[in-house]
């Protein structure tokens, strides 16, 4: 999986960037909300393209070593997206929990499993973690709002796009920081490498 990933980190890092993106869209937009179809489409778009992204990475390339889970994660990423665009009719926020759920869980498994295949590098491993703890909290809370534990102020658009926002840009953190620390392992694991090498 971890060679998989490191094949296809330019991957993660562009769904971490268009993540990144959607989160500024969702904070930006607190105080309106989503009047305009536009915006809602270039949402829809946006995230569409990172689960194709997140798909790819996950499966791209490798004959054995799929990660299933990023794959998973770029399916619910693709739905949150298609959803509001394709869908004539009232949305109501649970369907979207239910899907942040998934993405959370998938993510969050994903970087824990991760955690435990880069034993020796204790920086990587207290980033994954942590960031695998983090998105498995992040999903506990939109099962809290699948099950209606946690309710929402009702009419209050501004508190549903910042716990979207907030989701997105720590997602987008997530990514492109795995993204950034596959580039770096690699790059350690070439220097070590090369230094085991006999001379001449």
């Amino acid at each position: 999986m971890i060679q998989t990933l490191k094949k296809n980190r330019w991957l993660l890092a562009l769904c971490g960037l268009l993540e990144a993106i959607i989160s500024v869209i969702y904070l930006i937009r607190l105080d309106t909300g989503f009047h305009a179809y536009s915006t809602v489409v270039l949402v829809g778009r946006l995230t569409l393209a990172a689960g194709v992204c997140a798909v790819a990475a996950g499966l791209w390339g490798a004959a054995k070593g799929k990660s299933w889970l990023l794959a998973l994660n770029g399916l619910a990423l693709g739905a949150f997206g298609l959803i509001p665009v394709l869908w004539i009719g009232p949305l109501g926020f649970r369907l979207f929990a239910f899907l942040l759920v998934v993405m959370a869980m998938s993510i969050g498994l994903l970087a824990l499993g991760a955690a435990r295949s880069v034993r020796g590098h204790v920086t990587d491993q207290w980033f994954l973690g942590l960031a695998g703890a983090a998105s498995l909290g992040f999903a506990l809370v939109f099962i809290a709002f699948v099950f209606r534990w946690v309710k929402l102020e009702p009419g209050s658009p501004a508190q549903t796009l910042l716990w979207l926002g907030a989701y997105f840009g720590f997602s987008a953190i997530c990514m492109l920081g795995l993204a950034l620390r596959l580039n770096s392992l690699r790059t350690a694991i070439h220097r070590m490498a090369g230094n085991a090498l006999p001379a001449g």
